[in-house]
């Protein structure tokens, strides 16, 4: 009895690490599109009210104009619940003071755009300048710089794979990598593995989402797609153990809801 004892705490011993490392757990789940995309339209202390309720304990923040005023308090309400202001949308030089203020540094996500070049090479240098501004301002803030798929040659994973390496090459830009959307790679789930494995050195984030052919419907709950499960089991078995996004994006569902049954679709496809 003593040594079946000692073995099954031993065993707690190795086991409990993985599973505290594991980041499909709720809590280094990062949740996205919750502002502009809530039917609700929460303010800051309503958002992170329910994000806290929910266990999601990291936030990427989209905005629109409006927002822009509430900035701070979005800041100050996440640090009182104990959230991490994981990311933040395109950019905005107001928001760049106060990350200087409260001394915060999420990463900063943008579009990479698709170039007017005559060669593959002449449109990843090209692309690569047009982002410089935000390399450098990015560098000198201490964030991370995540480039966005979003459709067009911008969004295709050997390009983004290209301009990262172009960055890193020539501007010593190692704080740039990719942030990859399930949502906006319709077009790549029958050779997932392979993107997969070209962005995987530069990945900061993978958003996910259900997945149909034809991208019917193109933003779907986890779990009601038909190609989820196989590209999120790909994921697990690529050892990719950095940051994992859910997604709201939709305009007619309170964020709450959406978020929930990710969390549940998820939950069904790991078991």
């Amino acid at each position: 009895m003593k040594n079946v004892l000692l073995f099954l705490i031993l065993l707690g011993s190795l086991v409990l690490p993985v599973v505290s490392a594991d980041n499909f757990a709720k809590d280094k789940l990062v949740a996205w599109c919750i502002v502009p995309f809530d039917a609700k339209q929460r303010g800051p202390v309503e958002r992170a009210v329910m994000l806290k309720r929910l266990g999601l304990k990291r936030v990427a923040y989209d905005w629109r104009a409006q927002h822009v005023k509430e900035f701070e308090e979005e800041i100050l309400q996440y640090k009182k619940h104990g959230l991490e202001f994981f990311a933040f949308w395109k950019g905005h030089e107001e928001a760049f003071r106060l990350f200087g203020k409260h001394k915060i540094h999420p990463q900063i996500w943008r579009t990479l755009r698709s170039p007017q070049a005559n060669s593959q090479e002449a449109q990843v240098a090209t692309a690569a300048q047009t982002m410089l501004p935000l390399v450098q301002r990015t560098q000198e803030l201490g964030c991370k710089l995540g480039l966005y798929n979003h459709g067009g040659w911008g969004g295709e994973p050997a390009n983004l794979v290209a301009v990262c390496q172009y960055l890193r090459k020539h501007h010593n830009a190692k704080h740039v990598g990719i942030v990859y959307n399930l949502h906006h790679g319709h077009g790549y789930i029958v050779d997932w593995e392979k993107s997969l494995r070209q962005m995987k050195p530069y990945l900061l984030c993978l958003n996910l989402n259900g997945m149909n052919d034809g991208a019917e419907p193109k933003i779907l709950q986890l779990g009601r797609g038909q190609h989820e499960a196989a590209m999120i089991a790909t994921i697990r078995k690529s050892g990719y153990s950095g940051p994992i996004g859910i997604l709201d994006h939709r305009n007619d569902t309170d964020a709450e809801i959406a978020l929930k049954e990710n969390l549940e679709g998820l939950k069904k496809i790991l078991k």
